[in-house]
């Protein structure tokens, strides 16, 4: 279970240094880019909670019967899914934070899962 915790942290590491790329680059192309990166911030950090609750609950899983197991990781992976769906309605609903901006953030960490397992596959 200790690597999965050092991949989780890696993987969040590399999210923090994408999120700082894209918001610079936000600062030199777009016109106002605050509401475009508080989604962006918005979004990263709701879905680095979300990958962080994910370890937790399948670090949890494992000590439980199947049975306990199937539930309790069905109900959190809702839990997580209402969450990103209230991270998306504030988004739409506050002005200040645009919506676009926390669709990549909540992205970017899927993103960055793929690509780190194609770089890990060609390796092995």
């Amino acid at each position: 279970m200790e690597a999965v915790k050092v991949l989780q942290k890696r993987i969040l590491k590399i999210l923090l240094i994408v999120v700082l790329v894209i918001i610079g680059l936000a600062f030199s192309f777009l016109e106002n880019p605050k509401p475009f990166v508080l989604g962006v911030i918005f979004g990263a950090a709701i879905s680095g909670l979300n990958f962080y609750e994910l370890g937790n609950t399948l670090r949890s899983a494992v000590n439980m019967s199947p049975e306990k197991a199937q539930g309790f990781t069905a109900l959190k992976y809702f839990l997580r899914y209402i969450v990103t769906g209230v991270v998306i309605f504030i988004s739409i609903v506050a002005p200040y934070i645009n919506v676009l901006g926390t669709i990549v953030g909540l992205a970017i960490l899927k993103l960055i899962i793929i690509i780190y397992n194609l770089i890990r596959s060609k390796e092995v």
